[in-house]
């Protein structure tokens, strides 16, 4: 370890309490998505930035649209920190939208209560913890005293839980930034560097209501419904057969999530809805896939008498994927992980979608790594109990900073 990269080390540990304090503060303040009121999150976190002299630019998305898109407020913030002319603008994102609670909570899920060794709360571990990660990290940097050059950017978005399109997303299409590289929340023992492409349809079956007592004065929408669900179950072997080369990613996926229809138990069903999740790996064409699931979908009640049929796209989530410059991130990334953790971790996809993505959507080669267990279960994230071992923000930040050290710093 060279004494520049000691140095960041020595501030963090010096500092360290005063990050797990940080952290706490912000997960006092619930940001339930739905139902998605995160304008005051975005202000205690603008307000704790400018104890340490930074502007945090408050963008807040015009309402109509936020309510449009089944949200309350959002308001998503940057902080710049340009350096000496020259360099790179490297981007940090993390999101502070985050599921409901739930039930069984051992800790208060907005406590942020510290005990042997972890840190509770929901979002403790996706994704406010990486709001202290980045944070902390940027002072330690600009702690240390050096010369940098090119520019630090801090992007805290509110809308990942929804799929992005109005946190990243909005900041990316209003041309409000541009980065070179992006660090986006993720887990201290491996970096994302590739993820799954998601589509979410709403089918509609639309019948004809009837008489329990004379059902075939109605046309059933749930049969025909039932024609789908079994047309989708049938295709998932199919898709087992269908492998990613990428490390982390196995094969698509396809579920049914949920259905609502019918009025009573003594009324022919009028009408049934479904929600879809299908989700690709970066080898396949969105394109093609939206058009076969549709097909699928129509063929199942094709002939069916009195029933029609609503197929509306509620998400597309493209994949995240290498671009030129991502080696270049997982090459720093590995080599302060090895220093600070004492292994080598690796560069993998994995199955899930996150607003990363957009950001390769702009050309901006992006990777998820942040503070947080090898596991997502071992985290609890999005159940009760979500938790954070404080060892591993320690150990992301110390890995960040010195990453953000190779980058900026001003040979």
């Amino acid at each position: 370890m060279n004494d520049q990269k000691a140095q960041l080390a020595q501030w963090i540990d010096a500092h360290f309490d005063e990050q797990v304090g940080v952290l706490q503060q912000l997960l006092r303040i619930p940001t339930d998505t739905p139902p998605g009121d995160n304008a005051p999150h975005a202000e205690m976190v603008a307000n704790l930035v400018q104890a340490y002299g930074w502007i945090a630019e408050q963008h807040a998305v015009p309402e109509q649209a936020v309510r449009d898109y089944g949200m309350e407020t959002i308001t998503n913030l940057i902080v710049r920190r340009p350096y000496h002319s020259g360099g790179p603008t490297v981007a940090l994102n993390a999101h502070g939208d985050v599921v409901p609670p739930g039930d069984n909570w051992t800790y208060p899920p907005y406590g942020g209560v510290v005990d042997n060794g972890y840190i509770y709360g929901r979002a403790a571990a996706v994704s406010k913890c990486d709001f202290a990660t980045y944070i902390f990290a940027a002072r330690a940097l600009e702690a240390l005293g050096v010369p940098l050059q090119g520019a630090l950017e801090l992007h805290f978005t509110y809308d990942e839980e929804f799929g992005g399109l109005l946190g990243p997303g909005w900041l990316l299409e209003q041309k409000l930034t541009k980065p070179d590289y992006v660090i986006a929340a993720g887990f201290s023992y491996n970096i994302v560097t590739a993820h799954n492409a998601c589509l979410q349809l709403e089918v509609t079956v639309h019948g004809k209501s009837g008489h329990g007592a004379m059902p075939e004065t109605g046309h059933d929408a749930l049969q025909a419904a039932t024609r789908i669900l079994n047309a989708i179950y049938d295709e998932l072997p199919e898709l087992k057969k269908i492998k990613s080369k990428i490390a982390g990613i196995d094969s698509p996926t396809m579920l049914v999530g949920r259905i609502d229809g019918g009025t009573n138990t003594n009324v022919v069903p009028g009408k049934v809805v479904l929600k879809l999740d299908r989700r690709m790996i970066p080898e396949e064409d969105p394109v093609q896939v939206e058009a076969h699931v549709r097909a699928l979908i129509e063929q199942a009640v094709a002939g069916q008498e009195g029933i029609t049929l609503d197929v509306k796209r509620l998400l597309l989530s493209h994949a995240l994927r290498e671009l030129p410059g991502t080696a270049h991130l997982v090459a720093s990334l590995q080599h302060n992980a090895q220093t600070y953790l004492g292994e080598t971790i690796p560069a993998q996809g994995t199955p899930l979608y996150a607003d990363a993505r957009l950001y390769g959507e702009h050309g901006i080669p992006a990777v998820l790594y942040g503070a947080g267990p090898r596991t997502v279960p071992e985290s609890n994230a999005k159940k009760a109990d979500e938790r954070l071992n404080l060892d591993d923000l320690r150990k992301a930040t110390k890995v960040v900073a010195a990453t953000l050290l190779d980058f900026l710093h001003k040979k």
